[in-house]
C-alpha cells in the first residue's frame, strides 16, 4: 500500500467583543470588524430576529443608517427580518432563503452574513453562511441572555431535522461575536432568565467560586439587575471561549461534550414539549435531574444537591415539567430516549458529564435507568410539595 500524508494545522482568532449600542453611528466596533480587510468596500447581508425587530422598532432603521454613514460598508439589501425561536431551525426553507439572497446579491466568500438575534436564529444563519460558497464570513450579534452567555459564543451552527435537534450543521468559527448589552433590555423576563441556566451549568462543572458568587447575587439575577447580569454573561462567555481554545477538541471529534451537563435530557424535553419549553428552561430541569441522579448514585452529597436545586429555584426556574411523565407503551419514560440520541449525535460510547461536587465535573459512560426514574420521582414529589 502506498500513501501520502501531511499534517495540516489550521488556526483562527475567535473574538467576543463587548459593547453597547452597536448600531449607534458613533460606535466603531462593527465598522472595525467588517472593514478589517484591505478590500475598499465590505458588503453584508443582515438578518434580524423578528421578535427583536418588533420589540425595538427603531432597530432596522438604525442598521440601515449605520451602513449609510460608515464609509467602506455596504448593505447588499434591506435587512432581512425572519422569525426567531426554535421554529426557525425546524424549517430548511429559511436556510434556502438566505442562500437565495446571497446568490441574488452576488455576495462572495469575503462578504459577511451578519445575524442579529437569539441563539436559534444565529444557528440557522451560521449554517447558511457556512454552506454558501463553502463558507462565507459570519458575524454574530447575540441578543438574548442565553446566546450572549453560551450558544452565540460557540462555533457550532445547525438546524433540526428528522425530529432531532441540530441534526444538520457545521463547526465553523464566526468572524466575530459582538455582545451588545443594550439588546437585553427589551427581553421578556422569560428570555432574560434563560441564559442563567447555562451560568449555573458552567459553575457546577468548572468553578465552585463562581457558583458561590451566583448564590450571593441570586436575588439580583432573579430581578435581572444589569450589573450582575452582565458580569455573569461575561464570565460564561470567557469559560466557553477558553474551553473552545484549550480543550484540544474544539470540533468535537471525541465522544464527550463537557459543557453539556444536563443536556442529554434537556434536548429530549425540548422535543417532547414541541419546543414550548425554551432551551434554558429545559437545561435547568435537566441539571436538576442529573444532580438528583448524582446524589442517588453516591457521587454528590445531599447538601450539595440541595444547594443546586435551591439556586435554580431562586433564579425562577421550574425543576419539573409534565413531559417528564410521558411514557412509552411499556411504561418507560420517554425522556430516557435522550441518552441514545445524545450518544448517536456525538458518536462513540455514551459519555455524560456528572458531578462529584460543585465545580467538579467528571464523565461516566453509562446511566442507570432505575436511578434516572428514581430521580424523576424525587423531582415530581418536590414539585407537588411546592405547588401545595
Amino acid at each position: 500500500m502506498e500513501s501520502l500524508e501531511r499534517q495540516i494545522t489550521v488556526s483562527w482568532r475567535h473574538r467576543v467583543i463587548f459593547t453597547e449600542s452597536v448600531f449607534a453611528p458613533e460606535n466603531d466596533v462593527l465598522h472595525q470588524v467588517l472593514a478589517a480587510e484591505t478590500r475598499p468596500v465590505a458588503r453584508a447581508l443582515v438578518v434580524v430576529d423578528e421578535s427583536l425587530a418588533q420589540a425595538q422598532p427603531g432597530l432596522v432603521p438604525a442598521i440601515e443608517r449605520y451602513f449609510q454613514v460608515r464609509s467602506g460598508l455596504e448593505l447588499a439589501c434591506a435587512p432581512v427580518v425572519m422569525e426567531g425561536g426554535e421554529r426557525v431551525k425546524n424549517e430548511p426553507a429559511h436556510v434556502a432563503e438566505l442562500h437565495a439572497r446571497i446568490e441574488r446579491h452576488h455576495l462572495d466568500r469575503h462578504s459577511y452574513l451578519v445575524a442579529v438575534g437569539g441563539g436559534a436564529l444565529l444557528d440557522m444563519a451560521g449554517f447558511a453562511a457556512a454552506t454558501a460558497h463553502r463558507g462565507m464570513r459570519h458575524v454574530r450579534l447575540p441578543t438574548t441572555t442565553l446566546s450572549q452567555a453560551d450558544s452565540g459564543v460557540g462555533i457550532k451552527n445547525g438546524i433540526n431535522a428528522f425530529g432531532k435537534k441540530n441534526f444538520l450543521g457545521t463547526f465553523t468559527p464566526p468572524w466575530a461575536v459582538i455582545n451588545d448589552a443594550r439588546f437585553l433590555a427589551s427581553l421578556s423576563p422569560r428570555d432574560q432568565r434563560g441564559g442563567l441556566a447555562e451560568a449555573v451549568k458552567v459553575a457546577l462543572i468548572l468553578d465552585a467560586a463562581f457558583f458561590q458568587e451566583l448564590e450571593r447575587v441570586a436575588d439580583g439575577l432573579r430581578h435581572f439587575e444589569p450589573v450582575a447580569l452582565r458580569r455573569v454573561i461575561r464570565r460564561c462567555a470567557e469559560a466557553h471561549l477558553s474551553h473552545i481554545a484549550t480543550s484540544g477538541d474544539p470540533f468535537e471529534f471525541g465522544t464527550a461534550r463537557p459543557l453539556d451537563f444536563g443536556h442529554w435530557s434537556a434536548h429530549k424535553l425540548e422535543q417532547l414539549s414541541q419546543y414550548s419549553l425554551r432551551h434554558g428552561e429545559a437545561v435547568a430541569i435537566g441539571m436538576a435531574l442529573d444532580v438528583v441522579y448524582c446524589q442517588l448514585a453516591g457521587y454528590l452529597s445531599e447538601a450539595d444537591q440541595e444547594r443546586v436545586l435551591r439556586l435554580l429555584g431562586q433564579l425562577g426556574f421550574a425543576l419539573f415539567a409534565p413531559e417528564l411523565t410521558y411514557v412509552d407503551a411499556h411504561g418507560v419514560p420517554l425522556v430516557l430516549g435522550g441518552l441514545a440520541e445524545f450518544q448517536e449525535h456525538l458518536g462513540g460510547e455514551l459519555t455524560i458529564t456528572l458531578l462529584r461536587g460543585i465545580g467538579q465535573g467528571f464523565e461516566v459512560h453509562e446511566m442507570s435507568p432505575e436511578w434516572v426514574q428514581q430521580a424523576l420521582v424525587h423531582l415530581r414529589k418536590r414539585d407537588a410539595k411546592s405547588i401545595r
